[in-house]
């Protein structure tokens, strides 16, 4: 099902990154961004950041990258 371009920015207007992967992610804040250890892999040192104001997400030991879209559909249904 294909949703209108609009009705997506909005949601992505109204929702921050950090918020909905905050839901599968402990994440800290540091600076501008969050980190967290990494949902696709087991780690021990932090390599999975969240950036709001960009509006995505990036693993940098497994190079997954995505969207609150792209996190919800992985780890919410």
């Amino acid at each position: 099902m294909k949703y209108p371009k609009e009705y997506l920015d909005e949601i992505k207007t109204r929702l921050k990154v950090s918020t909905v992967v905050s839901k599968s992610v402990n994440l800290k804040k540091r600076g501008k961004e969050y980190v967290g250890l990494s949902p696709f892999k087991n780690e021990k040192t932090p390599s999975f950041t969240v950036n709001d104001e960009k509006g995505f997400y990036h693993c940098f030991s497994t190079s997954e990258h995505g969207n609150i879209f792209g996190h919800a559909t992985l780890y919410l249904f």
